[in-house]
């Protein structure tokens, strides 16, 4: 029996593991049959054939590549069709008795994922104010996960670059001015950073392709989709004369996206004075190492001697250099097993993707026998060197 399992890619999203049917047709999905008809583990497996069919970035990155090349339909229809789905799945889920504990944390699971999907659409309005909405455009899983021969790879990522400006134009179309400034600079990082890893880093990966025509193929919807993901990034850029500072939830709709998508109810000003009464102990805990580290010196002086010892081989190799130690400290101290024999790879961070400093891409449940792999961001190489 299949059980609801959470997968965590870039941190942000728990998806079933299931069997996926086709796609959307006409712009509707297959009938779903009576709800009394049902076991709750059918009626997972088709939530999930419908949430796959809908966002088959997510399918993709679970390891369905049956998906490969497809993006989410960002247009009003398709937004559209989004909601109808969640919320009807969310009715429908609501209406089962679970017969034990396990079916019970899956179906809590299941309608507090329908709620964090539906909030940040509905309530926060993420799809019309915020460009790091649409992560859905990584290509990170063609490049980067050898999860099939370099050229079948290849193959989606043309398919995927044939729908990217279709895409790219849904995206602006999407995005209501004025926008906040810090939006604006995050969407042309990951918009004009994906322009120039499409044209100038994934072509080196697939290079040893042989197939010409493939090849021919390739460098045409890669010219056309990196000009579509340069025009959005221009029309980003020509919002900043009217940007806004207007980046806040509020209280009300914080409070709300802790109950959705966290399950945290804990009053704001209860939140606050847990968060303060723990920067005090971590700042005493600073304090105390400081001077056990430079004695009789100011606390800033003791952190600069820290900050200015940076490692020689840089930060990516020494992230890499650490990992047999960190492995060793946890088994030596017996803090927790591990499971796998494999080890994270570290890598530096694709240029779209720098505005997080450091993230982890896992693969997904489907996948067989592939590595995680740790992204750093390194020093932005516009910064004097003293910034870096």
């Amino acid at each position: 029996m299949r059980k609801l399992t959470r997968l965590v890619a870039g941190g942000l999203l728990a998806i079933l593991a299931a069997a996926c049917s086709g796609p959307v047709q006409n712009g509707r999905l297959p009938a779903t049959p009576p709800i009394t008809a049902k076991s709750w583990d059918l009626f997972v497996q088709e939530y999930i054939d419908g949430y796959f069919r809908l966002r088959p970035d997510l399918a993709i990155s679970a390891g369905r590549h049956e998906f490969d090349g497809r993006l989410p339909d960002w247009s009003p229809a398709g937004m559209a069709l989004m909601v109808h789905f969640l919320e009807e799945q969310q009715a429908a889920a609501q209406r089962y008795e679970p017969v034990n504990r396990a079916q019970a944390l899956e179906q809590d699971y299941l309608l507090s994922q329908i709620e964090s999907d539906l909030f940040w659409i509905q309530r926060a309005k993420a799809p019309y104010k915020n460009p790091s909405y649409y992560n859905a455009l990584d290509p990170a899983v063609y490049v980067t996960r050898e999860y099939a021969p370099l050229q079948d790879r290849l193959v989606s990522l043309v398919a995927y670059e044939k729908n990217l400006p279709t895409s790219v134009e849904q995206i602006q179309k999407n995005l209501q001015t004025p926008l906040p400034r810090t939006y604006i600079g995050i969407g042309r990082t990951i918009f004009g950073g994906l322009a120039t890893f499409l044209q100038n880093e994934a072509p080196k990966v697939f290079a040893p392709v042989q197939d010409g025509a493939l090849q021919s193929e390739y460098s045409e919807v890669t010219a056309e989709a990196v000009a579509a993901l340069r025009r959005l990034d221009k029309w980003l850029e020509n919002q900043l004369p009217e940007a806004t500072d207007d980046f806040a939830l509020g209280p009300d709709l914080f409070q709300e996206m802790l109950w959705k998508t966290e399950r945290v109810k804990v009053p704001l000003a209860e939140l606050e004075r847990i968060g303060r009464a723990d920067l005090d102990r971590n700042l005493a805990a600073l304090r105390l190492a400081c001077q056990k580290l430079a004695p009789g010196r100011p606390m800033q002086q003791a952190i600069a001697m820290v900050r200015a010892n940076k490692p020689k081989e840089g930060v990516v190799q020494a992230a890499r250099n650490q990992l047999d130690d960190l492995k060793y400290f946890i088994l030596e101290k017996e803090l927790v097993s591990i499971p796998s024999p494999q080890t994270a790879l570290v890598e530096e961070s694709p240029e779209y993707m720098r505005w997080n400093s450091a993230f982890i891409n896992i693969p997904g449940p489907y996948e067989k026998g592939l590595p995680s792999i740790y992204y750093i961001a390194p020093p932005d190489p516009k910064w004097s060197p003293k910034e870096q």
